[in-house]
């Protein structure tokens, strides 16, 4: 007979548990689908959001500067879901359709607001069908999708 006492569920479950393992999925997920797509600079691309031309030709420390801005965007994409799902009990009911739905949001705000305000050197758009089919893909299947799954598997309904 299988039984889970109500401890052990309420053990697992907490909003910072939620948060965190979503981004670090999330952001590991798409660190390693964005380092096979854009090689191993791809993080001095992130860090030049904020410094400009100057992220592609500092050392490690800039690299390592990329790499935390990642996984800090994509713990901050999970506290919003997280967040948001306390009011709207639908993404927590819900969340396979909702987690895609909110890769798809991810991805527009990313490349429609952030990028385009932040410092990036290169010029970014116009998407190529190829480019955006992946993009979209991969923000639905392995940024929103798991997102949605962690704040459904460790955090309890508002």
């Amino acid at each position: 007979m299988n039984i889970v006492t109500s401890e052990t569920s309420t053990h697992m479950q907490s909003p910072l548990l939620a948060i965190l393992a979503g981004g670090f999925i999330a952001g590991s997920l798409d660190a390693a689908t964005a380092f096979i797509s854009f090689g191993w600079g791809m993080t001095r691309g992130i860090a030049s959001g904020v410094l400009g031309s100057r992220a592609f030709t500092g050392g490690v420390a800039i690299w390592i500067f990329g790499l935390a801005l990642h996984f800090l965007i994509a713990i901050t994409a999970a506290a919003i879901y997280y967040l948001v799902s306390r009011r709207l009990t639908f993404l927590h009911e819900h969340f396979l359709i909702c987690g895609i739905f909110y890769g798809v949001a991810i991805y527009v705000v990313m490349n429609l607001t952030v990028v385009p305000l932040s410092a990036v050197p290169f010029a970014v758009g116009p998407f190529s069908v190829h480019a955006m089919r992946q993009g979209l893909l991969v923000h639905m299947l392995l940024i929103g999708l798991p997102i949605a799954a962690s704040v459904r598997i460790f955090s309890k309904p508002a």
